[in-house]
């Protein structure tokens, strides 16, 4: 039977990712108890309530202690460090802050992209958050297509300037329904073209989640640009547990270029959690349906890569009328054909996604950024 500083002793093999320091030395275990029938129950503490590495330390404790001799058993329990124990953790580090969670109010970051341009992506993520909204859940949109920016228009913002709070935070922008909204084109003049290269990108992007206050959200779902780019990889380092869906059209030839998207998703290592196909058909108001692109496209990627057929989105007028007027069909139509589709996709998105604990505390860093400036420094404000 171990002791408990045999215990301690193995725990010392669990680095902290973020810190790059065992969890020993930082004095993020809390309490080690051994039973008699060898079972061992650990308490660790984290330095936020919804760290997204736990289970990075629920694996890492599990196999350090049972690699003791006369271990039947573990069990992990967690808490967080109280500030005086944040202060003395910095004062160790020699660090003046620690990550405090930009998104820790965030439960659930979705990633809705596509592998190539005009499958109505930014439609499917605009009435997906109108949709999400109306089953009562608390929503943002950030629009992180930098050059084919949309989402102002979708939600009838367009030439909309951002504003900041008293903590040099952005505010989003209300899409109605109390979604919040960021998008660039919310800090350049209207329709301009945004012409940077993947550092700016990637500043941009680590402002809209870091600088933006987005408080307490179910669901925060990110339009993604078309294609394998920077934005993608970005936001894969930055959000590592966000989950992705893939939007395609029927037709053949985009079906396998969303297959590259997937592709660079699971290289990226990021969750798909289901695939949606956008204009599936036409029904004419005489009743007659045409399969304008083809049929099959959605299923035939979704059964590609194990993943669900999360629904169909049939071509209707008002759905296309509403995305250049500036409200989301689920809101101006809640009958119309194509809004039937996306709020049966939310609802199955919610099921997938039981609410719970924030899951996205922190943003892991990419690299050691420099010193932030105040927003509208690095972003420019009209």
């Amino acid at each position: 039977m171990p002791t408990t500083d045999q215990v301690n002793e193995a725990l010392r093999a669990v680095i902290d990712p973020e810190l790059h320091k065992d969890i020993v030395t930082l004095g993020m275990v809390r309490s080690i108890d051994v039973h008699a029938n060898g079972v061992v129950d650990v308490t660790v503490s984290l330095t936020t309530p919804g760290c997204p590495i736990r289970d990075h330390f629920q694996n890492g404790v599990t196999d350090a202690i049972r690699a003791l001799d006369g271990v039947t058993g573990v069990n992990i329990s967690f808490d967080v460090l109280s500030d005086s124990e944040k202060q003395s953790l910095r004062g160790k580090l020699g660090r003046g802050s620690l990550p405090e969670g930009a998104l820790a109010q965030v439960k659930n970051v979705i990633c809705i992209g596509s592998g190539k341009g005009g499958v109505g992506k930014s439609s499917v993520t605009a009435n997906m958050a109108a949709a999400l909204a109306a089953l009562g859940k608390k929503v943002g949109v950030m629009d992180a297509d930098v050059w084919g920016y949309s989402q102002p228009r979708m939600f009838g913002l367009n030439g909309e300037r951002a504003k900041i709070n008293g903590q040099h935070k952005i505010i989003p922008l209300d899409g109605g329904d109390g979604i919040k909204v960021v998008s660039i084109g919310f800090f350049i003049e209207q329709d301009a073209a945004v012409v940077w290269r993947g550092p700016m990108l990637h500043k941009a992007l680590q402002q809209f989640l870091e600088d933006v206050d987005w408080g307490e959200l179910d669901y925060l779902l990110i339009d993604l640009p078309p294609g394998t780019g920077d934005v993608s990889m970005t936001l894969s380092q930055l959000l590592p547990q966000a989950k992705f869906l893939i939007v395609t059209t029927p037709q053949a030839v985009a079906q396998k270029v969303a297959r590259r998207s997937a592709d660079m998703a699971t290289k990226l290592k990021l969750e798909i959690a289901g695939v949606i196909e956008n204009m599936a058909g036409f029904t004419t108001p005489s009743g007659e349906h045409f399969e304008l692109f083809g049929a099959g496209g959605g299923q035939s990627l979704a059964d590609e890569l194990e993943v669900p057929l999360l629904g169909q989105v049939p071509l209707t007028m008002s759905l296309r009328e509403q995305a250049d007027g500036g409200l989301p069909v689920v809101f101006a139509n809640p009958q119309d054909s194509a809004s039937q589709a996306i709020t049966q996709i939310a609802k199955r998105l919610v099921a997938m996604t039981p609410v719970q604990l924030p899951v996205l505390a922190a943003i892991e860093p990419v690299a050691a950024p420099p010193a932030p400036k105040p927003v509208g420094m690095s972003l420019p404000m009209a």
